[in-house]
């Protein structure tokens, strides 16, 4: 039993760190969706914030947007042009997307200041990405609301996992060198 574990060493380590790690964090964030939507910010106060920036950002663009909470949803209304464009969810505001991408990270870490600002830098790219990707996918569903389907459960969600894909094999490549050490 003991040559199994040396054998497979590496790879206990790697699930045991990943499951871990993503279990922490999911269960952090459920706590935090748990305790916020006290009224201040609805549905929760980064999903809120999502929404206001993915606004201002269609606001810079030159269209006109507004929000309107949802309370039957637990949502924020996004509109274009006084259209109902999309709904906000919990979902949309990259949270979820950023623990996986940490939990992998996390599983291959090495160095503890490399891996911080790795961390950091890619959960920034991946939320300033998803607000992008919002932003062009209400303008996409607000002109062309036919392709809906494709558009939201296709095309933007490609977007965001092939950014976090690229950012971990970013992340396995950097660390290669330290490992042939």
């Amino acid at each position: 039993m003991n040559k199994l574990f040396e054998k497979y060493k590496t790879v206990i380590r790697f699930v045991l760190l990943f499951m871990g790690t993503y279990l922490l964090l999911s269960v952090g964030y459920s706590f935090y969706l748990t305790i916020s939507g006290d009224g201040n910010y609805f549905p929760d106060f980064v999903t809120n914030l999502v929404a206001l920036q993915s606004a201002t950002i269609l606001e810079s663009v030159g269209f006109t947007s507004g929000l309107t909470p949802d309370l039957m949803e637990k949502s924020m209304l996004l509109t274009i042009d006084n259209s109902y464009t999309v709904s906000i969810v919990e979902g949309c505001n990259s949270i979820s997307v950023i623990i996986l991408f940490v939990a992998f990270v996390i599983a291959f870490a090495e160095n503890f200041k490399k891996t911080v600002l790795f961390i950091l830098a890619g959960a920034v790219l991946i939320y300033i990405v998803n607000l992008l990707r919002i932003a062009i996918l209400v303008v996409a569903l607000y002109k062309y609301p036919q392709y809906e389907n494709v558009l939201h459960s296709v095309v933007f969600p490609g977007i965001i996992y092939s950014l976090v894909f690229i950012l971990w094999m970013i992340w396995v490549r950097m660390l290669k060198p330290n490992s042939a050490k």
